[in-house]
């Protein structure tokens, strides 16, 4: 795709994406509107594409039926390790605060052998402290809407397309006071998207965006 179509499919993307029914948290009474299995598409507080909200965040699951269980990976569960979102994020605040600390953030304790081995040099206390600002960032800041896709190499696939495409947006505006800014991953600070993957894939061709508008029954 050239520069001239990405221009074209960015607006195009934020219209349909801010067309569908958003989803704030707490999100316990309208979990009807939360497929099974799909992509969401996140948002943030202040950060607007010309009248629309902007999209910063793109992401799916593995599980199968797992769609709000990846959402309270990122909402509600105080573990970095699940979630790069909130690790991501939590880059931020550390980097404003305590930069010495961002390498020892940066360890993953998932495994028990990793626990183990990081027991020693990481400040559960401080760790809690930044969790709970994050938990509350996302739960402050942070809508989305989702698209049902039942198969994962389908989810996969979508996702991929869609960071891509918003990635490669040339004339993005990022406000001047978004966290992402002070993350210390520059991918994130330059494309203004909380994720470093998957942003130069090929981008959504028009037949692709045809079929994502029956994908969301439009």
């Amino acid at each position: 795709m050239n520069n001239e179509e990405i221009t074209n499919y960015y607006p195009k993307l934020h219209l349909l994406f801010n067309s569908l029914k958003r989803i704030n948290y707490p999100y316990e009474g309208v979990t009807n509107f939360i497929p099974n299995n799909g992509i969401y598409i996140m948002f943030e507080r202040n950060e607007r594409f010309n009248n629309l909200d902007r999209i910063v965040r793109i992401g799916t699951h593995n599980k199968d039926k797992g769609l709000i269980l990846r959402l309270n990976e990122h909402y509600l569960k105080a573990n970095k390790d699940r979630s790069i979102f909130r690790k991501n994020i939590g880059r931020c605040f550390i980097n404003i605060e305590n930069k010495d600390y961002l390498k020892i953030w940066d360890k993953d304790s998932t495994s028990k052998e990793d626990k183990i081995k990081n027991i020693k040099i990481k400040d559960f206390d401080y760790e809690l402290y930044i969790e709970d600002k994050i938990s509350k960032y996302i739960q402050n800041n942070i809508s989305f809407v989702t698209i049902e896709i039942d198969d994962l190499k389908s989810r996969v696939f979508w996702e991929k397309k869609l960071i891509s495409t918003i990635a490669q947006y040339n004339n993005v505006t990022i406000s001047e006071n978004w966290l992402g800014k002070k993350s210390p991953k520059e991918k994130i600070r330059k494309y203004g998207l909380w994720q470093v993957n998957n942003l130069m894939n090929k981008t959504i061709s028009s037949y692709e965006y045809k079929e994502l508008l029956k994908l969301v029954k439009i």
